[in-house]
């Protein structure tokens, strides 16, 4: 067998047990109806599960399929709309949970690989590179979604909350979306910013964070450009766009900038910008730094709790 096949057969295998179905479900005059299913992967061991927050929308009741054939009742311990995620808990024991990598490692045309259940085909894998970082993206709810990853790995309906994952079997995004009437363009939300909604979901039920309203895209600084500015950055956030009367708006950000420090803490993920915008900042001005111009600009933006 060729190496790229043993690849990815063996990434998968190691998440073989700790990707789940999950099922929306309603008893009406005494019949079940199923109205909704996705994706979830557990990633503790005892029982939580990622999925997405779309999958679990306006659920009756939800239960959860695991590799076994095993339905056990889940418990929604919070979501957040923001992210497009979800935390349920079941009660499995059986099951070998998924190992979080990092996504501040990932690199423009790595290896991707995507589990789900899509169009109900349980334990679909497809396979793809990343073709974009730090990509901001509109949610089915209409709120900008930050730190995105891009690939073009295959994902249909019901690929939904799945794992998206590195030649090594370990998680790096959510999967969440694609774009209708496009091919190739399919988007995961980073598993750093989906560690850090979990921590929160699990302890407080919800997410407590500001933001300033910048389209951000991740970029890579060419040489020149660092050492004229004397940068230790080897990646920085273009900003694409900035939403009318936001804090980035009303701070003075313009699209075509290049964030690069945080209150003098270097920048070089949307990750780390989204860890920085905690809920202690709301209503406290930050210093950002940008290049504009190809001059260097610090700039006070006071973020807004969403």
């Amino acid at each position: 067998m060729d190496s790229y096949s043993q690849i990815i057969i063996s990434a998968v295998d190691k998440l073989r047990t700790s990707v789940v179905k999950i099922e929306q479900f309603d008893v009406i005059e005494g019949r079940e109806t199923i109205t909704g299913t996705g994706t979830g992967f557990l990633f503790s061991s005892d029982g939580y599960l990622f999925t997405n927050s779309h999958v679990i929308k306006k659920a009756k009741q939800l239960r959860a399929i695991i590799y076994d054939g095993g339905i056990h009742n889940a418990t929604l311990i919070g979501e957040d709309q923001y992210t497009d995620l979800a935390i349920l808990k079941i009660d499995a024991t059986d099951y070998i949970p998924a190992v979080m990598g990092d996504a501040d490692d990932l690199q423009i045309g790595q290896l991707v690989i995507a589990i789900g259940n899509p169009l109900g085909f349980q334990h679909t894998v497809t396979a793809g590179v990343i073709s974009a970082l730090g990509r901001t993206l509109s949610g089915e709810s209409g709120v900008s979604m930050d730190s995105m990853i891009q690939t073009d790995a295959a994902l249909n309906p019901g690929n939904s909350g799945g794992p998206l994952i590195n030649a090594d079997g370990e998680v790096v995004g959510v999967n969440t979306a694609t774009i209708r009437g496009a091919q190739g363009l399919c988007f995961a939300i980073s598993i750093n910013t989906a560690k850090s909604v979990a921590n929160q979901l699990i302890r407080y039920g919800k997410v407590k964070r500001a933001y300033i309203g910048a389209s951000l895209q991740q970029i890579s600084l060419v040489p020149k450009l660092r050492t004229i500015h004397q940068l230790k950055n080897q990646q920085a956030l273009f900003i694409t766009q900035v939403a009318n009367n936001s804090p980035a708006d009303k701070g003075g950000l313009l699209s075509g900038d290049i964030i690069y420090a945080f209150n003098d803490k270097l920048i070089e993920t949307s990750d780390q910008l989204f860890k920085m915008l905690t809920g202690d900042k709301v209503g406290q001005f930050q210093f950002i730094s940008v290049l504009r111009n190809n001059q260097k600009k610090e700039l006070r933006v006071t973020p807004a709790e969403r």
